[in-house]
Formats: structure tokens, sequence, C-alpha cells
């Protein structure tokens, strides 16, 4: 359309997001319109490259009326590997309205010789596991996951999470920490020696930015309860901002 700027949305909230935003827009300058969509579950996120909305989109149908409305050209999905929902409406809305999308997906963890983990397919099952592996437990699984643990009253937790809960933590016996990654693996080895944590309870989200505690945990031959990934989504996908660039090269003007 006359005098329109190309548009991309960029579904966020992770790390590789906010590097993929600021990757763009040193790449395409002002020729490129980036907006970076928040789900709004952190308080403060960090500073962000381009436009940033902020707020859930009402579902598929949601999706497809923002992608209309702001004339977007190009979606990229950088969302957690846990979003599935999101990303289930990406797919859905960005065929509704024939706007090309992309996938940028966290690469997966690899296991190693020696590596003591155990795959669970939901929390009601990793809750069920910690009585038998461990006593003082490092559970990284984000706030709404922290119910399936509430049983649990003679084990201890340390968690850690990015805002100060608005509630007291539904479990028996814990330590709330905050931070905002990456964490690196040496301060992840003394934070997990320093409470003499003897089980890691976490997500199998991949990605550099929270690995430091799988390599800890590693180095300390701890046990490690690992929820699996969903499936990723369909369609075209790369693991790289490099790659996610070249992808919008040769859809979008130099």
């Amino acid at each position: 359309m006359p005098g329109h700027k190309p548009t991309l949305l960029i579904l966020g909230g992770t790390g590789e997001a906010a590097e993929l935003a600021q990757a763009i827009v040193a790449t395409f300058g002002d020729k490129l319109r980036v907006i970076s969509s928040l789900a709004g579950r952190t308080r403060k996120p960090g500073d962000l490259d381009g436009e940033v909305r902020v707020g859930g989109f009402g579902g598929t149908q949601g999706l497809a009326h923002y992608l209309r409305d702001n004339a977007a050209d190009y979606l990229i999905d950088a969302s957690h590997p846990f979003a599935s929902e999101i990303s289930k409406h990406a797919c859905l809305a960005a065929a509704a309205t024939a706007t090309p999308r992309l996938v940028l997906l966290r690469p997966s963890w690899r296991g190693e010789p020696g590596d003591n983990w155990h795959k669970v397919a939901d929390m009601a099952a990793a809750a069920e596991m910690i009585p038998a592996a461990g006593r003082r437990v490092f559970l990284s699984v984000g706030t709404r996951s922290l119910k399936y643990f509430s049983e649990l009253r003679s084990t201890w937790f340390l968690v850690r999470l990015i805002d100060s809960p608005a509630d007291t933590l539904p479990l028996a016996q814990f330590e709330l920490i905050l931070g905002r990654g990456p964490f690196d693996s040496v301060g992840e080895q003394k934070l997990l020696e320093q409470h003499s944590i003897d089980l890691l309870v976490t997500r199998a989200s991949g990605g550099a930015a929270t690995k430091g505690k799988i390599d800890a945990a590693r180095r300390l031959g701890l046990p490690v309860i690992m929820l699996r990934r969903p499936a990723p989504p369909l369609g075209e996908s790369v693991e790289t901002i490099d790659a996610a660039l070249e992808w919008l090269r040769h859809k979008a003007p130099e």
C-alpha cells in the first residue's frame, strides 16, 4: 500500500526475542517497523529495540485481527519453547492472514555420558519422583507450576523467580531468590553448593541463558528431573539469530 512501511511482529518475551529485535533494528534501520509483543507476565521487562506491545491477543482470531489491523507483513515466533498455546495461535493466524511466518526455535540441551536425567511428561510426574530422588531441591519451573509441589511437606525447595510473587508460594519449606538470566555455570554451581542442593527440577527449555544450572548439576553429579519440551510448532524454523536475519533479508527490502 502507498506509504506503508513493511512491518514485522515478533512474539517475544525471551532473551532470544530481545536479541532478534536488536539485530533486526540494527540491520534494517528505519526501513522496517519492528513490533515486539510481550505477554505481560514479567513486571519489568528488559529494554527492547523497536516498538513494544504488552498483553494477550485473545486467541487465534485476536492475533489475526492484530496482524490485519497493523498490516503486518511478517511474523517471527520467538516465544518460549513451553509457550505452546501462543505458538499454535501464531500458526493458525499466520495461515488465516497469509502472513509469512518463521519460528526462532531455541536449541535443545543435549545430554552427555554420565548425566542422570529423568525426563517426565508433566509436573505431577516430576513431583511424584522427588521424594526418592532428593531432599533439597532447586525448583526452576516458573510460578504457575509451583502448585504441583505443594504436598511435598518434607522437601526443602530453593525457588528462583524473575519477579517477587504477589502471593505466598504454595510450598511448605522453601527459600525464594530473585534473578534474571543469563546465568553462568560458575555462579550456578556456587548457588547449588551454598544451599546443599541434591536435586534439580526444571523444564527442558534449552538455549544458553539458563544452561548454566544444567552444566553445574553435571559437574556436581546431581540428578535432574526435566519436563519434556512440547513438540515444536509446525512450519519453517531456524535456531540462530543470523538465520532469522537471512530469512528476513529474503522477505524485506534492503
